[in-house]
């Protein structure tokens, strides 16, 4: 199969057995579950934009496996345009649903590093992972597969190394190797979009030195793999999500999840990385280049919608769109900035030797420091805009109004520019994309932002500037710090 629809997406997914809970309560099926239908909907939108006449230059391409048109996100990202093209998939995604795909996102990235790690690997090791990894890849891309990105562990007392936590099961690691394969025990937290995927993608979540070796693994797991066990977790906004009428958007959401693993199997065919702690650290620096200079374009997807929704609220107030014009070009310039300085990143990347194309890390990670504080700007003028009815929290829920003894009364209270429901329609998804389910994550997603500016500190290069500038004033002395002048020599 080389590409797939939408409903045979929905219909593969009614397919996976039943590890997946919420509430205390087994789900049984993600495509019709409140908990988990609305992400099944938007991945199932990508796959439908596949076949869209306008869009389909966005969401699929050339396989450079197999020379067949392919879902983008089954693929590996070759040169710059790949990556360009990932940012603006992520973008349209946000601007389709308000929110993240992490299906289509974060275990595509897994495999496109490892696809560097294992043929460096090989290089000086003899392993087969990399073969082993273009096997796989071509049995996602002739699947269609949607794949979900294991990355954080627990991680237990963040000062204690994960061999020695009191618990090993805090971090994801190797408890048996057989000759067939390992068994895999431990728990990855906080994993974007597991639900709507059909397997996951584990890699370490750090780099590891030699004494941590059996938490340096990387593989594919079936999401109903036996012993596996999913939680979906819950927000506040989730009582609204799940529930009828318009309380939040009805559109897209994304679902998260806590990953328990149990005496996993998982055969060697799909293990990419067992022991080679050197290179776990490589893994998560390619991860997190090509994450992060694409994450600008995820947030100022969402600031497209966030801009859409305070023009909508402002008419619906009754005001014009030219009161606030001011503001709406601020918010216009910052949803910008984070989507440049990704595109810059990737601009000034380069190929790795296994064919790879990598961003720029030092404008990756500088971008993700933007995106840590630049859309909550976006997220306060649009609150700002909105007034009082979409940021204090005094709504009413929907099931007041359509209340048969007094709703109609309460609904009437809210006319103003336009009718009442669409003023609280309009002010819910306001209050959803800032204050709710649809925030995706900017501080802490893809990590955090004092590790990005770690990265950047590393790779500024503070004393060539400083020698420009003395050459430039003309300065014959080396300026060093904590310097003393002493007049006599």
């Amino acid at each position: 199969m080389a590409l797939m629809t939408g409903e045979q997406y929905r219909e593969s997914m009614k397919k996976m057995k039943k590890n997946i809970y919420k509430w205390g309560e087994k789900i049984e099926d993600v495509t019709t579950h409140p908990a988990t239908k609305l992400h099944i909907d938007s991945v199932a939108h990508s796959y439908d934009m596949s076949f869209d006449e306008e869009k389909k230059h966005i969401f699929t391409t050339v396989s450079h496996l197999s020379g067949n048109v392919a879902h983008r996100w089954n693929t590996i990202c070759t040169k710059m345009e790949d990556q360009v093209a990932n940012a603006d998939m992520k973008r349209e995604q946000y601007r389709y649903s308000g929110t993240c795909q992490g299906a289509t996102c974060a275990g595509w990235t897994g495999l496109n590093t490892l696809w560097a790690a294992t043929y460096d690997c090989d290089q000086e090791y003899g392993t087969n992972y990399h073969e082993r990894l273009k096997k796989y890849m071509q049995y996602v891309e002739d699947n269609c597969l949607a794949l979900a990105g294991g990355i954080t562990d627990g991680k237990g007392n963040r000062s204690t190394k994960p061999s020695q936590q009191y618990n090993k099961d805090l971090n994801l690691h190797v408890k048996e190797v057989r000759e067939d394969g390992v068994v895999l025990s431990g728990c990855k937290i906080q994993i974007c979009g597991v639900a709507a995927a059909h397997e996951i993608i584990v890699v370490p979540g750090m780099g590891y030195k030699e004494s941590e070796k059996e938490f340096c693994v990387a593989a594919a797991v079936p999401l109903d793999a036996p012993g596996l066990t999913i939680v979906e977790t819950r927000r506040p906004s989730d009582n609204r999500d799940e529930e009828e009428g318009w309380d939040a958007p009805k559109v897209g959401n994304i679902t998260q999840a806590y990953l328990l693993f149990e005496d996993v199997f998982v055969p060697n065919d799909r293990v990419f990385m067992n022991g080679e702690f050197k290179y776990s650290g490589a893994i998560m620096g390619n991860f997190t280049a090509i994450y992060r200079a694409a994450i600008g374009a995820c947030v100022s997807g969402q600031g497209d919608v966030m801009m859409g929704a305070a023009i909508n609220m402002a008419r619906a107030n009754g005001l014009a769109k030219k009161t606030f014009d001011e503001k709406l070009t601020q918010m216009s310039i910052l949803n910008e900035i984070t989507y440049g300085v990704g595109l810059g990143a990737m601009l000034k990347g380069k190929n790795h030797k296994s064919g790879l194309f990598v961003p720029n890390p030092f404008l990756a990670h500088l971008n993700k420091t933007q995106v840590a504080t630049l859309p909550y700007e976006v997220k306060r003028m649009t609150q700002d805009i909105a007034g009082g009815i979409a940021e204090t929290g005094c709504m009413p829920s929907y099931a007041d109004f359509v209340s048969p003894q007094y709703g109609a009364k309460l609904l009437d209270t809210l006319a103003a520019g336009s009718d009442p429901e669409s003023r609280a329609r309009t002010a819910r998804l306001v209050e959803w994309l800032t204050i709710g389910g649809g925030v995706p994550g900017c501080m802490h997603g893809g990590g955090s932002a004092d590790g990005a500016k770690m990265v950047v500190k590393a790779f500024t290069k503070y004393e060539d500037f400083a020698n420009d500038a003395a050459r430039i004033a003309g300065v014959k002395v080396k300026l060093e710090d904590n310097m003393t002048y002493d007049p006599t020599k």
